[in-house]
């Protein structure tokens, strides 16, 4: 412990101290949430969706720094940020799961096993912290790759709940 926060501020990745109802420390504290719900989704999943779910939890961890440290022109560091092939990364994973899956007839409800139960709810929390990183975008420059990044989890985060129900086979319709 530092005690640093307890007045209600923090820093960020740059040193800059803000409050923690920020609305950079809400979107980044709704990533950290969303690791924290992916990483318990892949305690329940298979090895093959768990792999992926992995380096999902790595890029948060991205996408986190990217958010901790705002854009500024003329910084000598270059912080770490989201890249254009983290987000085409996702799209290939989408793609590979895609094939494997049953077509959809139906909606499908959040459920059916333990693992896809936990990765609807992880898709649900993405949904929100992408909500987050967008309200953030409205007052303060934010990588549109983030954004775009998030979006696309979200998408991959229904394929793998349908993976995880038996390739679709086993969803609740």
């Amino acid at each position: 412990y530092t005690r640093g926060g307890d007045a209600g501020e923090t820093s960020l990745g740059d040193g800059s101290r803000v409050s923690k109802a920020s609305q950079r420390i809400v979107a980044h504290g709704a990533v950290d949430e969303l690791n924290a719900t992916v990483g318990v989704a892949r305690t329940l999943a298979d090895e093959h969706v768990g792999s992926s779910l992995a380096e999902i939890q790595n890029t948060l961890f991205d996408v986190g720094a990217d958010l901790c440290v705002p854009h500024s022109e003329g910084s000598e560091a270059s912080p770490l940020r989201i890249t254009p092939e983290q987000v085409s990364a996702l799209e290939s994973t989408i793609d590979s799961f895609t094939e494997r899956l049953e077509p959809l007839s139906s909606f499908v409800l959040p459920g059916g096993s333990p693992a896809a139960a936990a990765l609807h709810q992880a898709r649900t929390v993405c949904r929100r912290a992408e909500i987050e990183v967008l309200r953030l975008a409205e007052s303060q420059p934010v990588n549109d790759q983030a954004l775009a990044y998030l979006n696309r989890l979200s998408d991959l985060l229904f394929v793998l709940a349908r993976a995880a129900n038996n390739d679709g086979r086993d969803d609740i319709l």
